[in-house]
């Protein structure tokens, strides 16, 4: 076997279309804040450990860089008063940032994906405190976040169907390495 082949992550995960990227690029950002703060609260009330898991690193203030959409996330996971909020660029001044494609964020995040994969494979980037960005992602794995029933969960079996529908769809997109997801 040739030595690229056994360097290479056989599955990377999928990129937004850029067209949806571009679609999407001009809409206010406002109408993102509500969604943000009931995940938040959702994540909370069904995680509570997530917090505490962070420990020293819960007031740290963390960038969320979803490479294929045209705006980021601000997190702020404080035990007290948790924050997250939608900007067009990430500001100066962050603990930490993650970067990557949008896919690998959340599979990262719901245990789907190994987020040192895709570390190592440069999917992902991590930026100032290292320290931080393992605990972020230590308490988010830990806790294996279902995103598709933290959102979609209220509207019952038929929100549970469109979550499905919405990862088939996901798997179907090209992946970050420009090659197919099979």
């Amino acid at each position: 076997m040739p030595e690229a082949e056994t360097t290479e992550l056989r599955v990377m995960p999928p990129r937004l279309p850029s067209w949806l990227s571009r679609a999407v690029a001009p809409l206010p950002l406002a109408p993102l804040q509500p969604a943000l703060a009931l995940m938040l609260a959702r994540i909370g009330r069904a995680h509570p450990e997530l917090y505490d898991r962070l420990g020293e690193h819960a007031e740290k203030r963390f960038g969320i860089d979803p490479t294929d959409l045209p705006f980021a996330f601000v997190l702020e996971p404080r035990p007290a008063r948790p924050l997250a909020r939608a900007v067009r660029t990430l500001p100066g001044g962050l603990d930490a940032s993650i970067h990557g494609p949008l896919a690998g964020l959340i599979g990262m995040a719901e245990g789907t994906l190994d987020g040192d994969a895709l570390f190592f494979s440069r999917v992902l980037r991590v930026e100032g405190d290292v320290a931080a960005s393992l605990a972020l992602r230590n308490a988010i794995d830990d806790a294996r976040i279902d995103f598709g029933k933290l959102l979609l969960g209220s509207f019952g079996p038929l929100g549970a169907r469109l979550a499905d529908a919405v990862r088939e769809r996901m798997r179907a997109l090209p992946v970050a390495g420009g090659s197919s997801w099979n």
